[in-house]
């Protein structure tokens, strides 16, 4: 991790939260607890061609980018093209949100949190424009000063892409942001994968599978009652970790 320049004449962190600038959220999983709907929407949808969907092929598809679960649901039986899986999964996901939303314990409180303190937020998402805005548009407006989703880049997680631009995009906002400024909050191993190869401090955050020890600089049970300075602190450890192991 490449150490971060001195940004705290001009940071709007206060100094207990230095260097923490922004933070880049994965949504599904994470902020939000649709999973089961996802898994809801592949089970009609592989139903629909007569076959069955199975919790471990489900499993198989948490956390990757769309056109690689439309590739395996083919596998599973499904006779429409790649574009079709992806608009009929979305379709049937957001039907499923209606008016509320399955918030992950502790996100929203977390990202109050942050905008309270001026430390900028991305989000991250395989899921396309129509699914993210749907539940961005249940926060308060800026919650996020930028939005990746996975119609907007070539490569899915776990390729580190997505993440590369969201912080692409923050710097455009605050100007002047290094990776090292930045924490990753994730739930999966493809998420946490793509995160840490952006060289972001990951914080990850397991919801339906296990991801391993070795992804990410640490391992939350649950996100209620963290807080920023966590986040902090976590970003601080990262730092002191990559000199240690600098030769330079």
């Amino acid at each position: 991790m490449r150490l971060p320049a001195d940004n705290s004449a001009d940071s709007p962190v206060s100094s207990q939260l230095a260097p923490l600038r922004a933070v880049l959220w994965d949504m599904d999983g994470t902020l939000v607890d649709t999973e089961p709907y996802w898994i809801t929407a592949e089970r009609e949808l592989v139903e629909r061609f007569g076959g069955k969907w199975s919790h471990e092929q489900a499993m198989r598809l948490v956390g990757q980018a769309l056109p690689t679960s439309a590739r395996l649901l083919q596998d599973g039986g499904v006779r429409m093209d790649v574009r079709e899986i992806i608009d009929t999964l979305t379709e049937r996901v957001v039907e499923q949100l209606g008016s509320a939303v399955p918030w992950r314990p502790g996100a929203r409180e977390l990202l109050a949190g942050l905008r309270e303190a001026g430390v900028a937020c991305a989000l991250v998402t395989m899921s396309e424009a129509p699914m993210a805005h749907r539940i961005v548009d249940h926060l308060p407006e800026g919650t996020f000063s930028a939005v990746v989703t996975g119609d907007l880049v070539a490569n899915g997680k776990p390729h580190p892409e997505p993440y590369l631009r969201g912080i692409e995009l923050l710097d455009a906002e605050l100007g002047g942001l290094e990776a090292a400024e930045c924490v990753a909050i994730e739930d999966s191993t493809p998420g946490a994968t793509s995160a840490t190869a952006a060289n972001l401090a990951t914080v990850v955050v397991p919801n339906a599978l296990a991801v391993p020890v070795h992804l990410g600089m640490e391992h939350w049970g649950t996100l209620a009652g963290r807080t920023p300075a966590d986040l902090a602190m976590t970003l601080r450890a990262a730092i002191e970790a990559a000199s240690v192991g600098d030769p330079a």
